[in-house]
Parts: C-alpha cells; sequence; structure tokens
C-alpha cells in the first residue's frame, strides 16, 4: 500500500536520509548560533549605539573628551561596557528592555535637544538605579576596589573611598556625571548625598576628567 510505504519511510528512515538530516540540522544550528553571536556583538558597538541622531547629537558628544574617552592611559571605553552587563543572562534582560528605546526613538521621544534635557533626568535616574541594583558592576569590571592601591591615592581620595566601603557604598552612588551631563538641580536631588564630595565634584566639574584625573588616579 502506498500509504504503509510512505508512513515505513517516515518512522524507519534510511540511515542517508537521517544523516542527511541529523547534518542539516547541525549545520542549521551552527549558523544560528553564529548570527545570534554576531547580533549580540553588533549591537554592543558604539557605531550601533549611536546610529540614531540622538544619542549622537546628545549622548556621544557629551562622552567625547571625557576621562572615560581621553586620558592619559589610552583606555577608552564603551558604550556597552558602562551600559550592558558581560554576563549572559543580565545581558539578554538588558537587550530585552532596550525594546522600549526603540519604541520611544520611534515615537521621537528625545529627538531633539529640548526633549532630551526633558528627559534627562528620568534617564538618568533608570541608569543609575540599574548600575545601583548590579552594585556598579560595570564600574569594577575595571575598577575593582580589590585591586585598589590606597596608598597610592591623594590624601582625599583615600578618605572618600574608605569611607566609601566602610559605609558600603557602591560606585554610582558618588561617580555621577563622569561620561554625561547632569540633569538640573542633581546637587539638590541624588548627587553625592552623604558622600563627602567637595562642591567641585557637586556641580560636574568630573565630567571634564580634570578633577577625576587628579584625585582618584
Amino acid at each position: 500500500m502506498p500509504g504503509q510505504s510512505l508512513l515505513k519511510k517516515i518512522t524507519s528512515p534510511s540511515r542517508f536520509a537521517l544523516g542527511t538530516l541529523v547534518t542539516a540540522g547541525i549545520a542549521l544550528g551552527a549558523v544560528g548560533v553564529l548570527a545570534f553571536d554576531f547580533a549580540l556583538h553588533a549591537t554592543n558597538t558604539d557605531e550601533f549605539c549611536v546610529s540614531c541622531h540622538e544619542l549622537e547629537d546628545n549622548a556621544l558628544r557629551e562622552f567625547v573628551g571625557t576621562s572615560h574617552h581621553t586620558n592619559s592611559t589610552g583606555v577608552r571605553t564603551t558604550c556597552g561596557d558602562c551600559h550592558v552587563p558581560k554576563e549572559f543572562i543580565p545581558k539578554m534582560a538588558r537587550k530585552v528592555a532596550a525594546i522600549g528605546e526603540i519604541y520611544h526613538h520611534v515615537l521621537g521621544t528625545i529627538d531633539t535637544r529640548e526633549k532630551y534635557d526633558e528627559h534627562r533626568m528620568w534617564m538618568a535616574s533608570k541608569t543609575w538605579e540599574f548600575m545601583k541594583s548590579r552594585d556598579s558592576q560595570e564600574c569594577r569590571n575595571c575598577h575593582g576596589e580589590g585591586n585598589w592601591q590606597l596608598d597610592m591615592q591623594s590624601e582625599k581620595a583615600r578618605q572618600y573611598h574608605s569611607g566609601a566601603l566602610a559605609k558600603g557604598k557602591t560606585c554610582i552612588d558618588c561617580h555621577k556625571g563622569l561620561a554625561h551631563e547632569l540633569p538640573p538641580g542633581i546637587r539638590e536631588d541624588t548627587m553625592f548625598n552623604g558622600s563627602g564630595h567637595d562642591d567641585g565634584a557637586r556641580t560636574g566639574e568630573s565630567r571634564t576628567g580634570e578633577h577625576r584625573e587628579s584625585e582618584d588616579h
């Protein structure tokens, strides 16, 4: 019977057919893994991050010239270094959350400088909350306190860092405004509460790199 013959072929495939299916499955799986890995890395590049004009005209412009962009060591951080976790599950969660950013890009929520400034506090607060929830892990990837040489830091830096460690503070509690401009009114709202930093740091002087370069390195 034709039907029985077809059923037999499906339920009892030849070695050649089975080998072909397995090989095709492995090949497709490998292509999928490579495509996924490529997409993951491609969406972590600075070129991708600033491909929309609102970030190129605002976030990137503010970042250029800061101590994380231009410094004596020649080390330059990327957008992903600060904004995307390295661990797989947190990284994927951050990628999913980024869908909301695409939504606001389409809506034009921050497509002008005026709109960007209007939403600056909201964007900064969300980023600070995220970093604090991770104990500033993205900072610690480069600035681990276990590698600090406090005796090589200035007296003021030693005082700040020793106090922060004793109080269980995390990097972002004090080090805001290093890569992007601070929101208006940040001194009154959330900047350096109880950290003991001086007024020069509170005004955002650190984002030029001069304050942090002299105090923390």
